[in-house]
């Protein structure tokens, strides 16, 4: 392919930096000049909305009480089909992402190399997709389905029922979980490292969305929803150490005082480590923990069932893949007891992965940067769903074993309890009681400290290392929301903790659902789209067209070219979604010269950014 000499010069002065949109090489979110500032509406009415329910719930318990529960039952029966709707669109939406024209479109710059080697890209999928929740429900939930199974699947403590059980955990952590974290992820990393845009989740929706009343209220449900999810994440965490206390030290039955005083404890800690800037000692913290609990797997392979674990793994994936449409079409359109079971679990499930997905997709963002989206959407969902698969597998098979053995993990006092007694049956019960409760710990400091930070940021315009003392009121925030929440549930602190995340999820499920559209629009428009675009239209032009002239003896040149024949001549490249995302900008808001040939700022170096 050769350039015609009597090509007609280059347009100039249609397009920003007189850069043809599809030439643009993409922006960096660190290259943009930003002055961050505290946003006085969205952290002003988000942290009055939650110091208002923290003093709610300490002054009026029992009213709390009501109002949540009338809550739930509302976004149950009027809202519970839109979490339903997300977890079957959000995966389907995903791989048509990553395996269509769309999947070579890099989260980043032309260029650019992956952030993570492969292998370590993996490990921190792994942090991600571990926490609390493994501890806590990867004995219950297994447990619990097997004992009474979900409506219409299996017989009560059969065999089906025992792999049944799992599969309906595995749907519930694996892949639709790790869809909405994804979908997340991919338009926050997009919009950041692509389109320069800040680390917020109103970005998605345009370069100075966080500046609009649309944009503040998308920040602050996000703000709330991470609070929520990880108070509840906490307050499980407190449960199972409280519960880890009786054991190791034969005190009676924990009630909330000690509850708010275990919380109060790792709250200081996680504060501490949050305003000291020792991120360095927070990495190897839990980098400590993942090997921490990979070993409590390991041992419980090893020391419980091995040759059963082996042979149930493989059957209990293949009842996944026969089952997973039975699961997706359960609804409360089939009765009462389906009802009570979407409410109690499925729903929860969806509400909680929505909840946490700002926080996680911006934390998967930040360490897929590099990677095309085709990478990104085959890792994302694939590594941590073998993960799920493997640890609750191992975890919950264990348990069910036990159960059919004779042990009686199902009759404890509480599902906090389950683990313990699973332990108890196993060699070295004194001492994997205690790495349970240093596991838990940890997970509590690592996750609260994490989720602080982003919610600091997401109060500062997406500043990238936030002020001190908005890191301290978030951390404060959340420990009075966990203890609220535990307060709320009463003798069933379980379930009051589920019913409130579901209910602060709904608003941000509603904002899932249109990012879709929103995150398309941005990848129909993306330099390499254009370039694809382009490239066929004048590929299929000129094929045709040599052949027509002159059979099999033809060669392309690139030639100036206008009408219905030219590359472009269905697109408005110097339209404002074409071109207006790449004008260089300074901290005001105002248009300053760039040059996109040398990647570079034509004026002197700006001022520091405060």
């Amino acid at each position: 392919m050769s350039s015609s000499p009597d090509d007609s010069p280059r347009p100039t002065g249609q397009y920003p930096h007189d850069t043809h949109p599809g030439l643009v090489p993409g922006v960096s979110v660190e290259e943009q000049r930003v002055r961050y500032r505290t946003d006085k509406i969205t952290f002003g009415v988000a942290g009055a909305l939650i110091v208002g329910f923290v003093i709610w719930g300490a002054v009026s318990t029992e009213s709390l009480t009501t109002v949540s529960t009338a809550a739930l039952n509302t976004v149950v029966t009027y809202g519970g089909w839109i979490f339903t709707l997300l977890a079957a669109i959000v995966l389907l939406f995903l791989l048509y992402v990553g395996f269509s024209r769309y999947g070579r479109i890099p989260l980043g710059k032309d260029g650019e190399e992956p952030a993570y080697s492969m292998g370590s890209w993996i490990a921190m999928l792994f942090a991600a997709g571990m926490g609390v929740g493994l501890i806590f429900f990867g004995v219950y939930e297994p447990v619990t389905y097997y004992m009474t199974p979900p409506p219409g699947r299996a017989e009560a403590e059969s065999f089906h029922a025992m792999h049944s059980a799992m599969a309906q955990t595995i749907f519930h952590w694996g892949l639709q979980a790790w869809a909405i974290y994804a979908l997340v992820g991919a338009a926050v990393g997009y919009a950041a490292y692509r389109r320069g845009r800040p680390l917020l989740m109103s970005a998605i929706f345009g370069q100075r969305a966080h500046l609009t009343v649309g944009g503040r209220l998308i920040d602050m449900f996000a703000i709330v929803g991470i609070l929520f999810a990880t108070s509840a994440s906490l307050g499980l965490g407190t449960l199972q150490i409280g519960s880890g206390l009786q054991i190791v030290t034969g005190m009676g039955r924990v009630g909330n005082g000690v509850l708010i005083a275990i919380i109060a404890v790792l709250t200081c800690v996680f504060l501490v480590s949050a305003v000291s800037g020792v991120a360095k000692g927070i990495r190897l913290l839990s980098n400590f923990n993942m090997v921490l609990a990979a070993v409590v797997a390991f041992f419980l392979f090893v020391a419980g069932p091995t040759v059963f674990l082996l042979n149930f793994i493989p059957s209990v994936v293949g009842t996944y893949f026969a089952e997973m449409f039975q699961m997706l079409a359960l609804s409360a359109s089939w009765g009462p007891e389906a009802e009570d079971f979407m409410r109690s679990w499925t729903l929860f499930y969806w509400a909680w992965w929505v909840s946490w997905a700002p926080f996680v997709g911006v934390f998967v963002a930040r360490i897929s940067r590099g990677r095309t989206l085709r990478q990104y959407v085959s890792v994302v969902l694939l590594a941590p769903t073998v993960i799920c698969v493997l640890a609750f597998s191992i975890f919950g098979g264990t348990a069910i074993w036990l159960q059919r053995s004779g042990t009686d993990v199902a009759g404890a006092a509480s599902p906090e309890d389950m683990l313990f007694r699973v332990l108890d049956a196993l060699p070295f019960s004194q001492v994997t009681p205690i790495a349970i409760m240093v596991l838990l710990a940890v997970f509590f400091i690592t996750s609260a400290d994490s989720a602080t930070l982003v919610m600091a940021s997401m109060s500062q315009q997406g500043k990238p290392e936030p002020d001190r003392k908005i890191v301290i009121f978030w951390g404060v925030a959340l420990a009075g929301v966990a203890a609220v929440m535990l307060a709320v549930g009463g003798s069933d602190a379980l379930q009051g903790l589920q019913d409130l995340v579901t209910v602060a999820a709904l608003p941000f499920a509603i904002i899932l659902l249109a990012l879709i559209p929103a995150f398309l629009r941005d990848l129909s428009t993306d330099p390499l789209s254009l370039r694809y675009r382009y490239a066929r239209t004048a590929l299929d032009n000129a094929v045709r067209q040599g052949m027509g002239d002159h059979g099999d003896d033809f060669a392309l040149e690139v030639r100036h070219q206008e009408g219905p024949s030219a590359a472009g001549a269905d697109v408005d490249s110097t339209g404002e979604r074409m071109s207006s995302w790449y004008q260089r900008t300074d901290e005001d808001g105002r248009p300053v010269d760039y040059d996109y040939a040398r990647d570079s700022y034509v004026d002197p170096e700006p001022p520091a950014r405060r």
